[in-house]
């Protein structure tokens, strides 16, 4: 490069940084739900359209991808543009002008710095100093299942991809801060769904009753249990039921429940053997209480297990771009990531940016959350630097 890498990049900030908060901030105020983000991705590709790039959609709309430079190995940066059905009640400039709907997981950052990253990789492709080819990944619906991913990756996505890296926004780390974790990082995520019927009745006569709410709640207090007293204990699995519907009034025994809950867990061996395993204990519990029930089980996302030399990279970029004492360790987490489903093709690596401010309070999938916007530069200035990295090097 003519000039060094940390140079270029404090020239470019310092020219786009506010550009980089506005993209930011307009997809937070016009936020749009899983499988509906096209208006997202129109104002994505109208960015790149205008660093002079060649974005791609997928034949519905809701996602695109962007190719950078030439050569025959790709190395992918992903984002992720859907929000939540969360209202946002922050008192902000940028707040949600769509009812109910949020960016309440930092999803409007992802997007916004991978669009960055592109108009960086662009202007040093314009200058000739672009080493490699790199693809930039928008996809939809990583909040809800069927999950974006796999359909990005049936348009062909990864197709040539050696390596791909992604950001996953973290409030529990302060701005500046880079959290990066071997091996496994997230959970396995499943859904279930407990459907049953039966005679309801006068709760003065349960006899005479079957009583699906006495066998329901038998099911959410002792299925997770039992389920755990199966399995190697090293493994353990998280089932945590989060919505339950059966009746009205106090004095009547309804015909039908229903309960749904999440079933997480750490490893791909656990996860290949749960869905049985939860299905037979809940139908045992169910029977044991004089009850029946349907099971709606849907397979959700693999955890995400980060690949050891992309992980390193990461650490190495990270020290690069902002020093090696913004380097961090990120915890396991029990929360899903379809990231996962591209580490089942390819090698790579998520970090955990932090997006935190001092003495602020908040977590993700809140509609308060926010955050401090300076990361959106850190998050550059570690992509390109990981980007770049990783296409120098033999190991992908």
């Amino acid at each position: 490069m003519s000039t060094s890498l940390p140079d270029f990049l404090d020239a470019w900030l310092e020219i786009h940084f506010d550009e980089l908060v506005a993209a930011r901030r307009h997809i937070h105020a016009n936020p749009r739900l899983s499988r509906q983000e096209h208006d997202t991705a129109d104002f994505v590709a109208a960015q790149l359209r205008e660093a002079g790039l060649k974005p791609q959609f997928i034949p519905d709309g809701t996602g695109l991808t962007c190719d950078i430079g030439d050569g025959d190995r790709v190395i992918a940066l992903r984002a992720d543009m859907d929000a939540l059905p969360i209202q946002d009640p922050k008192d902000v400039p940028y707040r949600s002008t769509v009812d109910g709907v949020c960016h309440a997981c930092g999803h409007d950052a992802h997007t916004a710095m991978i669009a960055g990253v592109g108009r960086v990789l662009a202007e040093l492709s314009s200058r000739g100093e672009l080493p490699g080819r790199f693809r930039l990944i928008f996809q939809p619906s990583e909040e809800q299942f069927p999950s974006g991913a796999p359909t990005m990756i049936k348009h062909g996505a990864l197709t040539d991809v050696a390596a791909i890296f992604a950001f996953h926004c973290d409030p529990q780390f302060l701005a500046g801060q880079v959290a990066v974790r071997n091996g496994p990082l997230t959970a396995a995520c499943d859904v279930m769904e407990i459907r049953m019927s039966g005679r309801g009745g006068h709760t003065s006569r349960p006899h005479l009753t079957t009583d699906i709410i006495n066998a329901m709640s038998r099911v959410i207090v002792d299925m997770p249990a039992l389920v755990n007293r199966r399995i190697d204990p090293r493994q353990a699995v998280a089932i945590v039921f989060g919505a339950v519907q059966a009746g009205e009034a106090a004095n009547a025994i309804p015909e039908e429940a229903l309960a749904r809950a999440t079933i997480r867990m750490q490893g791909r061996e656990t996860w290949q053997m749960i869905p049985d395993l939860v299905q037979e204990v809940t139908r045992s519990v169910a029977r044991s209480s004089g009850v029946e029930c349907e099971i709606d089980y849907q397979r959700g996302v693999p955890p995400v297990v980060n690949d050891r030399l992309a992980s390193a990279m990461f650490a190495g970029a990270t020290a690069a771009a902002l020093g090696e004492q913004a380097v961090a360790e990120a915890p396991m987490s029990m929360g899903g990531e379809d990231f996962a489903y591209y580490l089942e093709h390819v090698p790579g690596a998520m970090a955990r940016l932090g997006v935190g401010r001092p003495g602020v309070e908040c977590d993700i999938h809140q509609g308060n959350f926010d955050i401090d916007e300076t990361a959106l530069g850190h998050g550059v200035r570690v992509m390109v630097h990981t980007a770049l990295a990783a296409a120098a090097s033999p190991a992908f």
